[in-house]
């Protein structure tokens, strides 16, 4: 943030750096599990389609369980797949005990209930924070993995020491896996919350308030840095071709406290969060055997 002749440079919330030290703790960690019990821990994703992106995704995952120490077991489903189908190879996942972690990534094609297909999960994989009981559990504060992008989010606001109680925090998205858990994560840690997205009305003067603001509407940079008011903290949660978030970012770096860069901020926490709580999983279902 510039103030005056006074420069004082906005905090950039870096959160490839976070992932990096947090990886470097949990290869430790999977080293402990695979000493203690000669298990391997497993993250299974399961892949419907061909969708590019998914793909890239996907991999990107693949290589950080490798970096830590996981194993990494992709399930690949064609494009016709149903929902009965899905649901089979959820069951089969949730009964081998080598697979801690379960993922299915979004979106899938259009013929399957997505929603009944999250919640065959066992809410004990769950590491990507999707089934319903998971999102119910933890809005009432009762422990649950986190939905992996708005769980990445509080561990970085943490890291960097950024106090959300008191704060208004206005959320653009209503997504059930980012801007819903955002919300009620939020809201657990004292800020009140407003929750908006594409089709909410005075849009602009209601981020104008937020002393922290989530862009989580997964259009290319629909908020505005007008719209920012100076010193907020500001979240961008979207990726887009050519590098671009939901959030004029480049516009706003002038006037914020902090921002989370595009690419390297949101991302790179996204898939940390999920490692780690494949990693949680299993250190729990070890040490209860």
């Amino acid at each position: 943030m510039k103030e005056g002749a006074n420069c004082m440079e906005a905090i950039i919330l870096d959160g490839k750096k976070l992932a990096n030290e947090i990886e470097a703790d949990l290869k430790n960690r999977v080293n402990n599990i695979i000493e203690a019990t000669g298990i391997t821990p497993c993250l299974a994703t399961i892949l419907v389609g061909n969708d590019p992106s998914s793909e890239i995704y996907v991999n990107m995952k693949s290589n950080a369980c490798r970096r830590v120490g996981l194993e990494s077991r992709k399930i690949q489903l064609s494009e016709d797949t149903t929902t009965e189908e899905l649901r089979d190879v959820i069951e089969k996942l949730n009964q081998d005990s080598y697979v801690f972690g379960i993922l299915l990534q979004h979106p899938v094609p259009k013929q399957i209930n997505e929603r009944v297909c999250f919640d065959k999960i066992d809410i004990n994989k769950d590491v990507d924070g999707v089934t319903t009981l998971g999102f119910g559990k933890m809005s009432l504060g009762d422990s649950a993995f986190h939905s992996a992008t708005p769980g990445g989010i509080m561990k970085l606001l943490e890291h960097y020491h950024i106090n959300l109680e008191g704060k208004l925090a206005v959320i653009v998205g209503r997504s059930p896996i980012l801007g819903k858990p955002m919300s009620m994560m939020m809201l657990n840690a004292n800020a009140t919350v407003i929750i908006c997205h594409s089709k909410t009305n005075r849009l602009p003067e209601l981020i104008k308030q937020a002393d922290i603001v989530v862009g989580a509407v997964g259009i290319p940079e629909f908020i505005k840095a007008d719209w920012i008011k100076e010193g907020a903290i500001v979240v961008d949660a979207g990726y887009h071709k050519g590098g671009l978030g939901d959030i004029e970012i480049e516009k706003v770096k002038e006037k914020c406290e902090a921002y989370t860069p595009v690419p390297g901020g949101v991302g790179p926490m996204t898939i940390s969060t999920l490692i780690s709580q494949t990693v949680e999983a299993a250190e729990k279902k070890l040490r209860n055997k």
